[in-house]
């Protein structure tokens, strides 16, 4: 028994399936072959737009905008104010470099100072030799050294101290040079004396120069004995 077959089988195989399919569109009235195409409106009392091309022309759509949107990434220029203002002078380099030799360069050692030479209140002679008297070898530098601590005011603190310091100095070469006296008599070997004698006249001398040229010369060993000699001989009036 040969299977029942429908319009919609299009079965290639079936050779009648096109002489069904027209048959059956041409006798239905759901057909299309038989109606004329219309033109189809928008709704139902708006009728068809008859010409298709007469729609307006296409226009940019930022035409009607004020202005873009500012960006939040991009600051604003600054307002420009219509008042004068005068113009701004660059101001020069503040900055100096301190003065000084330049690397690699040979500089020349500074010269000694050499102090103004004056007269020493209570003496009236040179500031520098009043200075140099109490280094003297010998017992003239002990004298020099007392009788400059009792003419020169303290207004002359240098020269007080130097005097004060020469005569400390002359004190303890006495007394180091009376002990070496006494041990060369015991033992009859007097170069441990002598060593002394000419080492001590050397340091003398050295002072001297040293004083006469303006350089600091401080005997710390001698600093308690220097201060006490300054204070208890005081100058007289």
């Amino acid at each position: 028994m040969e299977p029942k077959r429908s319009k919609y089988d299009t079965n290639p195989l079936d050779k009648d399936v096109a002489d069904r399919a027209t048959e059956s569109f041409g006798s239905e009235t759901g057909g299309v072959s038989d109606r004329v195409t219309r033109a189809v409106g928008r709704a139902a009392s708006e009728p068809a737009r008859p010409d298709p091309e007469s729609e307006a022309p296409t226009r940019r759509i930022d035409d009607g905008l004020a202005g873009s949107y500012p960006s939040v990434f991009i600051k604003p220029p600054p307002q420009q104010s219509t008042a004068y203002e005068t113009p701004r002078v660059t101001p020069a380099n503040i900055y100096q470099p301190p003065p000084g030799p330049l690397p690699g360069v040979y500089q020349r050692p500074p010269l000694p100072v050499n102090w103004p030479s004056r007269n020493v209140s209570g003496l009236g002679i040179s500031e520098k030799w009043a200075n140099l008297a109490p280094y003297i070898p010998g017992h003239i530098g002990a004298v020099a050294a007392l009788i400059e601590l009792l003419l020169v005011p303290r207004s002359e603190a240098r020269t007080r101290f130097h005097a004060a310091q020469g005569l400390a100095l002359q004190i303890a070469i006495l007394i180091v040079s009376a002990v070496l006296g006494v041990l060369t008599a015991i033992t009859d070997n007097s170069v441990s004396s002598g060593l002394f004698s000419a080492a001590s006249t050397v340091f003398l001398i050295v002072s001297m120069v040293r004083v006469f040229k303006g350089k600091a010369h401080h005997i710390a060993p001698l600093d308690d004995v220097t201060r006490w000699l300054d204070e208890k001989i005081k100058p007289r009036k």
